[in-house]
């Protein structure tokens, strides 16, 4: 009996418009969801009595309940499948924001938020899963780099959303709005077909603990996947570095909002192009000129003092993280073992959102010593050294790191 392929063959019929209905299109959809509660819950905090503190602690239930699950949504998916733990993320989120719009209290609020980061886990690792088995390698970046970018785009379009159907009303209109986005999603998946061959592989997994595939893959998850958890540590930070200096200089709310808002505009922009050199170069090609288009940039933040000044750093941050689009995704998908693959992923997930927990809580930790700006020269700093991990340990373990390593194994571009 032939064995079952570990991967779509970069030889068999592929489109990306095949992978819009059953991955993309929820995708954008469920983050649309989250994307509208974020700038709520403070309100909905102030709303039962809390603080402010209080309020930011809740908001880090989310990150929080990601990082949780990240290894045992990737036990799961290998369980149960990628489309099936897909679906039933989709059930868990909507189920979620719907008792959260009536929680009657903020610990059952803060609760119901750490389900909705466990929950979004469970969706992010099982369609970065489905994408690495159904994609052939050679288009495997573009086909990331595209879920990226939709998952900024519907984290884009959802304070949007949001404040559309607030409108100065009930917070809790948010949370209810997203418990229908999800509902949404898990009906797009539900009749979204799999692409041919998808079946077969699915069929071809083996079981395995949890346990042994850390310890045969301990190897490259403690150099490579470290690696990219620093890449996560400096994007964490990208999130709030505008802000704070922002803060720092003065400037309104919202004339900061407008800066953030141009960075990401840039970001956004740009994941599909990004894709499409990784595909045709090697994954190099974009990880470390992104790392070090970020770390220039955030080495220039604290030399800023104008509006116009920090906006050009702030573009020029967007540049940077845009160009990386789906690059952690793609490294791991390309060293993921096929019979293991979702598991092996909730751990490299893993590394990444504790990257990106750290990146803020980097600055935080300059700012309550008294330099903010030490702080930021500080993530800067590590972004070279982010830069320098992934050129020494990607061709190690990367046969798609450069032209070179591709040649060396028999790969044709």
């Amino acid at each position: 009996m032939p064995t079952p392929p570990s991967s779509i063959s970069d030889q068999q019929p592929w489109s990306l418009r095949q992978l819009w209905p059953g991955v993309y299109l929820p995708a954008i959809v469920v983050e649309i969801g989250i994307g509208a509660i974020v700038p709520f819950i403070p309100a909905a905090v102030v709303d039962q009595g809390g603080t402010l503190a209080t309020a930011g602690l809740l908001a880090a239930m989310l990150p929080i309940g990601r990082i949780v699950a990240d290894v045992p949504a990737g036990a799961l998916t290998h369980r149960i499948g990628d489309r099936r733990a897909m679906l039933l993320a989709c059930l868990l989120v909507a189920v979620v924001m719907a008792a959260a719009a009536f929680a009657p209290n903020l610990l059952l609020l803060g609760v119901l938020l750490f389900l909705v980061g466990a929950a979004d886990a469970v969706f992010g690792l099982a369609r970065q899963s489905y994408l690495t088995a159904v994609t052939p390698p050679l288009r495997r970046a573009r086909a990331l780099s595209t879920l990226g970018g939709v998952h900024r785009i519907g984290l884009f379009i959802g304070p949007f959303a949001g404040a559309l159907v607030v409108h100065d009303g009930d917070p809790s209109l948010a949370f209810l709005l997203a418990a229908g986005t999800s509902v949404l999603a898990w009906l797009t998946v539900l009749v979204s077909r799999e692409l041919p061959g998808a079946a077969e592989i699915r069929a071809g997994e083996e079981p395995h603990s949890l346990a042994a595939v850390l310890r045969e893959h301990s190897g490259v998850l403690s150099r490579l996947g470290v690696a990219t958890g620093a890449v996560g540590l400096i994007r964490g930070a990208r999130g709030v570095v505008l802000p704070l200096w922002g803060e720092h200089l003065g400037f309104s709310p919202s004339t900061t909002a407008l800066i953030f808002g141009l960075s990401g505009a840039i970001d956004m922009a740009l994941f599909y192009p990004a894709g499409k050199v990784m595909d045709a170069r090697g994954r190099l090609w974009i990880a470390i000129p992104s790392m070090l288009t970020m770390g220039v940039a955030l080495a220039l933040v604290p030399f800023t003092s104008t509006v116009m000044g920090l906006g050009a750093v702030a573009l020029l941050l967007g540049l940077g993280n845009g160009m990386g689009s789906g690059v952690i995704m793609t490294l791991g998908a390309d060293v993921a073992p096929p019979g293991a693959r979702a598991q092996f992923l909730g751990a490299w997930r893993l590394l990444q959102d504790s990257g990106n927990a750290l990146g803020p809580l980097t600055l935080a930790g300059g700012a309550a010593l008294g330099t903010l700006a030490g702080g930021i020269a500080v993530t800067a700093a590590l972004s070279v050294g982010a830069a320098a991990a992934l050129w020494r340990f990607v061709p190690r373990y990367s046969v798609h790191a450069n032209r070179t390593t591709r040649r060396r194994a028999g790969i044709g571009a």
